[in-house]
């Protein structure tokens, strides 16, 4: 790897790190720019999970005024996130290079305008409040499987589950978010580091930089009104499934 290289990656993980402190989808940017550099699909997937895993401590720590508000609600997620993680791990090493990211458009788009319409949505709800928890903590499971399987897009599917069940504190959401996507995105790392599916080069060059976009991502974020953070997500969303159905049919 050159220096220029490692310079892009850096900038790239720094970017996709902030992006995916706030709503998620940074892969979308690993992701190409590493097939660009001539590294095989599968690979670049598995790289683009171990490069920016490292890099979630910064929104951690970022968030981590958040972390007493949501603490109870945390360790009820972290099971099922943990049997979807390995899941997903496990059908990206049965997996063909050219496979895998056929749905990712559809999916990214479902999943935002259900945030975007999770407003009206919750205003309309008869379940009761625990109901609803559970509801989120079963949905987890399909997401869970998908963010270690690719990821673009999970945390938007999370923020629209937490909103259901009652969440109303965007930072809380975003921070919740933040660690359920860590834990699934180590375990899918593990996976990926086990079977020598990942480019090492690459992936501590995207860390570097992820690190570092982490943390503002998820500093900066808290400074904005919650509002505009809910609008920022929506416009990610849109942006990254627009890009995936370019890609996929134009």
């Amino acid at each position: 790897m050159t220096f220029l290289e490692f310079l892009t990656l850096s900038a790239v993980g720094c970017t996709a790190g902030a992006i995916n402190a706030v709503a998620g989808g940074g892969t979308l940017l690993t992701f190409p720019v590493l097939l660009m550099l001539g590294t095989p699909p599968v690979l670049a997937n598995a790289t683009s999970t171990v490069g920016l895993v490292i890099g979630t401590a910064g929104s951690i720590l970022g968030f981590r005024g958040q972390l007493q508000a949501i603490r109870a609600m945390l360790w009820s997620f972290v099971p099922v996130c943990l049997v979807g993680a390995a899941i997903g791990s496990w059908l990206l090493t049965q997996t063909s290079d050219d496979q895998f990211s056929k749905l990712i458009p559809f999916l990214v788009l479902f999943t935002t305008v259900l945030f975007f319409l999770q407003g009206l949505l919750r205003k309309s709800a008869t379940e009761g409040r625990s109901k609803a928890l559970w509801f989120s903590i079963v949905l987890q499971l399909p997401v869970a499987i998908y963010g270690a399987f690719f990821g673009a897009g999970m945390g938007i599917l999370m923020l629209a589950s937490f909103g259901f069940m009652g969440m109303t504190n965007i930072h809380e959401m975003n921070a919740l978010k933040n660690l359920l996507g860590s834990l699934i995105n180590v375990i899918a790392a593990v996976w990926f580091i086990s079977v020598g599916m990942v480019n090492w080069p690459q992936a501590l060059a995207l860390t570097a930089g992820a690190f570092i976009g982490y943390y503002l991502g998820a500093h900066f974020s808290q400074r904005i009104s919650p509002q505009k953070v809910r609008h920022l997500i929506t416009a990610i969303g849109l942006i990254i499934s627009a890009v995936m159905f370019w890609k996929q049919f134009g």
